[in-house]
């Protein structure tokens, strides 16, 4: 992967993005992103569009079903990923040379608009370092209620969710060591020991 060149673009979505799957079963969406840039003309007090690039972008796995449900034509992007190019040759003879984004990253810009994140579960096999779903006592995992305590709560107020696991408290049958009220202690470790 060295040498690569990763890029991060703005821009607005031109099409819907397109969700396939190959025959093994792999999720792709592929999307095209126009970034136009804007300079301010102080002759004529006015913004004036520039040149607009048009990058088709490809991503893999549960990545591609989140971007085919979560985003569509219009929406302004922030897109993360390696730069590459294409050569092709037209019916007609002419080459032509293509720049598309192997998307590593992609989300909505919150610029000009608010958006609302919900996590989506793991599934078996999607490129992730567990190598599937996350196993029912992973103490990281989102928890399945809301919890409610930690950060912003006052002190001394009771936390909820019966330690079940997540950011409320340790996992089931596991001693907590640190104070209940502390939202930045980490389950399972003394102050004297690093957290890594």
């Amino acid at each position: 992967m060295a040498g690569e060149t990763v890029i991060t673009v703005v821009g607005n979505l031109v099409d819907d993005p397109e969700l396939r799957f190959t025959p093994s079963g792999a999720a792709v969406a592929n999307f095209r992103i126009a970034s136009t840039p804007r300079t301010f003309d102080r002759q004529t007090n006015e913004w004036k569009d520039g040149d607009a690039l048009f990058l088709s972008c490809s991503v893999w796995r549960q990545a591609a079903e989140n971007v085919a449900e979560s985003l569509q034509k219009g929406m302004r992007v922030v897109v993360q990923g390696r730069l590459k190019s294409r050569q092709y040759e037209t019916r007609e003879g002419e080459k032509r040379t293509v720049f598309e984004i192997e998307v590593e990253e992609v989300g909505p810009s919150l610029k000009y608009a608010t958006a609302k994140v919900s996590r989506t579960t793991r599934q078996g096999g999607g490129g992730g370092f567990s190598g599937g779903g996350a196993p029912a006592d992973d103490p990281w995992a989102t928890p399945a209620a809301p919890q409610q305590g930690g950060y912003g709560a006052p002190q001394g107020a009771p936390q909820q969710g019966g330690g079940q696991g997540g950011w409320g408290g340790p996992p089931q049958g596991q001693p907590q060591s640190a104070p209940a009220n502390d939202p930045w202690a980490t389950p399972g470790v003394s102050s004297e020991e690093p957290p890594f």
